[in-house]
């Protein structure tokens, strides 16, 4: 009886996109045509043929690709979607030219002629869904991004095989029309939406207010932006997911319906109720399905709709009441306003609130979430299943289906991490689970563009029914298609990273990057790993000697800046151990030394090499945010929300740190005068043979963080010289003083580099 429950769960969600209409297929076909000639460029692409055939699917739902040709004939791929023969192209360009497709920037040199295939390769996906984002990814890494920035995200998903993907953007335009016919004034409602930097947490309803009002223009070009995602989305045939009402209203609603049952929830991150304390609906209130039909039926109008949406009530906060029959009227009143406009609406709910409050959500509560919603028609991602999953502790999520997801980055944080052992096992390991209700595998970081080979191997996951057999062969691989060439010492390197930063387990693993070197300096500062950092140290000595060879691939060049980086990080914890200690002994000598190195050889050094790269630019980051602006004053405004998530993420440092980045002017104005500070403050303790006052620094450094997000200051888009021509100055007596400084404090540690 379980698996028949199962298999119809499974059924019925099915239905809701096994593959668009046969009047789709010249669409995407010509879609993914698109997609060669932007990718190869015109002419090459007219040695590609591509169609797409619903007949060639192996199953109802499975997206299959078959790949042909080549040689002195036209290479052939076809694909029962879009999505399918994108990928496809994607595996012929990796696996056959040794092509590879990424952020940082892509290497697409084709061989002539184009390798042949033999004979026919065939493939299908094990499950049917592959997804890609989270919540949090909106405000982390796209909240600036332009059309120009969407079009080569959604290539990347399409050549990914991503055929399941939330598409958020535009939403308060439409809140915006349902609060006014409500009766809400515009100035209640501009009090209650949070900036553009702080939206997804606002959309969770975690948050409101903060750092906003939400500018007219915002609106508009949100809505112009939701409408090419969407479009371009449904060309390739993924399925976009929209959102839909949570619950959570503005406070004025109250004005406006005094008699209104609404609960105020507790705090969320630190903030005082004037930015969180959210107003949630009672779920038997008359309003619940007027206010989540109106708004689904809004936003169904201006944007059409797949039929999958995205609700999450309780995201970091805990109910009103544990009891089973709240629980499950609340998750019944999200649902039924979602099917009094669609009918055939399935709901997308973050698994995450199962796996953050586990002391909250016992088995009946769970139960009583999962068993609110028919089978099939609650799609439940499991967020974090790399590390923490959730289907083993909920019998696979009590018969719904589910979708086995790595989230791997916490806040777009940069740092060497990845668990690429339960990555590549976990997706097995969940479909052979008992009555295992696994639909698909996901990726859902809060931030993107960095680690890129964990997001490669997830991507294949997708495509594979087992796992990767030997990972450092693939590694191995991983790196000749990145550079375009084969390199022993560079293979090596990637060796060495698979088996330590990129192999995270036991208690010093974490997803989230809390190296001393970006956070608030204490005396407690935890500079555990997991690995050796001696190995992060040989890797960038394999590296490096590859450079002579592989300078030329802009992918290497990101990579030994990145690996780099990543070394002068692990040297900052050494460095501040060994001030720690001398701080606790009373030997100033000792702790000026080391302090001395710290704050004044390596940050100065990260910062000049940082610089050198325009990803890595503090300036490139906030012009981002001032790009998306209409005005002066506007684009001030959309800077200071940048800096203020950069850094203090509240107005009293609420999160703080919890989004950094390595950005050159970030590294040199922000992180490095903390870090001075701190030292000093060490150094006057030990001279005056008084305690360090770690409540009065706090206080103090607090003034230098909020100058900084306050500042006017203007930050250079321009490049240090140097790292371009670093093959011929990184191994000579020529090379750069960042170089000279990072190799002396290196050279400390370990004797490999020489």
């Amino acid at each position: 009886m379980v698996a028949v429950a199962v298999a119809a769960a499974v059924g019925v969600l099915l239905l809701a996109r096994a593959g668009g209409a046969a009047g789709d297929e010249a669409r995407e076909a010509a879609a993914v045509r698109a997609l060669v000639a932007r990718l190869v460029g015109p002419g090459p692409a007219a040695d590609f043929s591509v169609s797409v055939e619903r007949a060639l699917a192996t199953k109802p739902g499975l997206d299959t690709y078959s790949l042909g040709g080549g040689g002195a004939a036209r290479v052939r791929v076809r694909g029962s979607t879009g999505v399918a023969a994108a990928a496809g192209l994607h595996r012929y360009l990796r696996d056959f030219c040794g092509c590879h497709v990424a952020w940082s920037g892509s290497q697409l040199r084709l061989p002539r002629p184009l390798p042949a295939v033999p004979g026919e390769l065939t493939e299908a996906t094990p499950n049917r869904y592959r997804y890609y984002q989270n919540v949090c990814t909106q405000s982390y890494s796209f909240v600036w991004w332009d059309w120009a920035r969407w079009e080569r995200e959604i290539d990347w998903m399409a050549l990914n095989g991503i055929n399941l993907a939330l598409a958020w953007s535009g939403q308060e335009a439409i809140w915006q029309r349902v609060y006014l016919a409500l009766g809400l004034t515009q100035t209640e409602i501009n009090e209650f939406f949070t900036g553009p930097a702080f939206l997804a947490w606002g959309r969770m309803g975690n948050l409101h207010t903060w750092d906003g009002p939400l500018p007219p223009s915002w609106h508009i070009k949100q809505l112009y932006l939701q409408h090419r995602v969407l479009d371009r989305m449904r060309s390739f045939g993924m399925t976009p997911v929209l959102p839909a009402f949570a619950g959570h209203v503005p406070e004025a609603v109250t004005r406006v319906f005094p008699q209104v049952n609404v609960t105020k929830m507790g705090s969320w991150g630190h903030f005082n109720c004037s930015y969180s304390c959210s107003f949630l609906l009672a779920p038997e209130d008359p309003m619940f399905p007027v206010i989540g039909s109106l708004f689904l039926r809004e936003l169904v109008k201006e944007f059409g709709t797949d039929h999958i949406y995205g609700a999450d009530t309780f995201n970091e906060m805990q109910p009103p009441s544990s009891a089973p029959s709240y629980l499950a009227a609340a998750t019944t009143a999200v649902y039924e306003a979602m099917i009094a406009v669609d009918t055939e609406a399935v709901w997308l709910l973050q698994g995450w609130l199962f796996q953050h409050q586990p002391q909250f959500w016992g088995p009946a509560q769970i139960g009583a979430v999962l068993g609110a919603v028919p089978r099939g028609r609650l799609l439940v991602l499991d967020l974090f299943a790399e590390s923490q999953p959730v289907y083993t502790r909920t019998a696979s999520f009590q018969g719904q289906p589910f979708i086995w997801c790595m989230l791997h980055n916490f806040g777009g944080n940069h740092g060497l991490f990845g668990a690429l052992e339960a990555v590549n096992g976990g997706p097995e390991a969940a479909r052979l689970f008992p009555n295992s209700t696994m639909v698909g595998t996901g990726m859902a970081p809060e931030g993107i563009s960095q680690n890129e080979v964990v997001y490669s191997l997830m991507a294949e996951l997708g495509w594979r029914k087992d796992p990767v057999p030997d990972l450092a062969a693939w590694v191995t691989n991983f790196a000749a298609q990145r550079y375009g060439v084969s390199h022993p010492d560079a293979g090596a390197a990637w060796r060495l990273l698979l088996r330590s930063v990129y192999n995270c387990s036991g208690e010093a693993c974490r997803g989230h990057n809390r190296s001393p070197l970006v956070r608030r300096p204490s005396l407690q500062m935890n500079t555990s790993v997991w690995y050796n950092r001696s190995s992060v140290f040989e890797a960038w000595r394999l590296l490096l000697t590859s450079a002579p060879s592989l300078a030329a691939s802009p992918a290497f060049r990101y990579d030994l800046l990145d690996l780099t980086r990543q070394a002068v990080q692990e040297l900052v914890s050494l460095y501040y151990e060994e001030a720690r200690s001398a701080y606790l002994s009373k030997e100033l000598t000792s702790l000026l030394r080391a302090g001395g190195v710290l704050a004044y050889e390596l940050l100065p050094a990260l910062d000049e090499l940082l610089a050198s790269d325009s990803r890595f630019l503090l300036g490139s980051w906030l012009e981002q945010a001032r790009a998306a602006a209409v005005s002066e004053a506007e684009a001030d405004f959309y800077e200071q929300n940048s800096r203020y998530q950069l850094t203090l993420w509240g107005p009293e440092g609420n999160i703080l740190d919890y989004a950094n980045k390595q950005l050159a002017g970030l590294v040199a104005n922000y992180y490095t005068p903390r870090w001075r500070l701190f030292l000093e403050a060490l150094a006057d303790s030990v001279a005056q043979g008084i305690p360090f006052q770690q409540h009065q620094f706090d206080k103090n450094v607090f003034q230098l963080e909020q100058a900084f997000v306050l500042s006017k200051q203007r930050w250079s888009l321009a490049l240090c010289p140097g790292w371009s021509t670093m093959a011929q100055s990184l191994l000579t007596a020529n090379s750069t003083s960042w170089f000279q400084a990072i190799l002396l404090c290196l050279q400390a540690y370990t004797t490999t580099p020489g």
